[in-house]
């Protein structure tokens, strides 16, 4: 289990991720609404290199940006009504060409490939993001984020990463 204390440490968590992503990687981010994922995003685009804004793609379903060390897909698939949508996404030729990273990606499992990575956010609380009063520390923006391996590619890589990751392992 990861934890992270806001925004920013959330984002420098993704982004030292980033560093051992590769072409054809899948990272699929959970949650709830408003735990951090676009966030996240945000901070493996950085880690990347996009030098672009991003925002989330909620209406548009799929951002690209060619800006960094790998090419990066970031989609929402939070508004798709049906599980067939997904065919428009043309997700295989998405991770062909580069690192395709999905909000809400845990909706459309069934149609993923095995192997990929899902991130996990949820607020440090459990709860619904509300502040939460810990001594002197509030806790609204602390989030838990935990790592899942899909298939036995990042099963092993899983391992391999662990340790640029120590920082956050609570």
């Amino acid at each position: 289990m990861l934890s992270s204390t806001g925004p920013q440490d959330t984002g420098e968590l993704a982004a030292a991720l980033s560093h051992h992503l590769e072409v054809g990687d899948l990272v699929v981010l959970a949650g709830d609404l408003g735990a951090g994922k676009t966030c996240f995003a945000q901070g493996l685009g950085a880690g990347l290199g996009v030098v672009e804004r991003m925002t989330s793609p909620t209406f548009t379903l799929v951002n690209r940006y060619v800006s960094g060390r790998l090419e990066l897909h970031h989609l929402d698939v939070y508004r798709l009504d049906d599980i067939a949508e997904t065919l428009d996404l043309d997700l295989p030729e998405l991770l062909d060409v580069g690192v395709t990273v999905i909000e809400w990606g845990e909706e459309i499992d069934e149609v993923l490939p095995v192997d990929h990575l899902t991130v996990r956010l949820r607020f440090r609380d459990g709860a619904n993001g509300d502040a939460v009063a810990d001594g002197d520390l509030v806790l609204d923006d602390q989030r838990l984020i935990q790592l899942e391996a899909g298939g036995p590619s990042w099963t092993k890589r899983l391992k391999v990463i662990e340790p640029a990751l120590q920082r956050w392992i609570s």
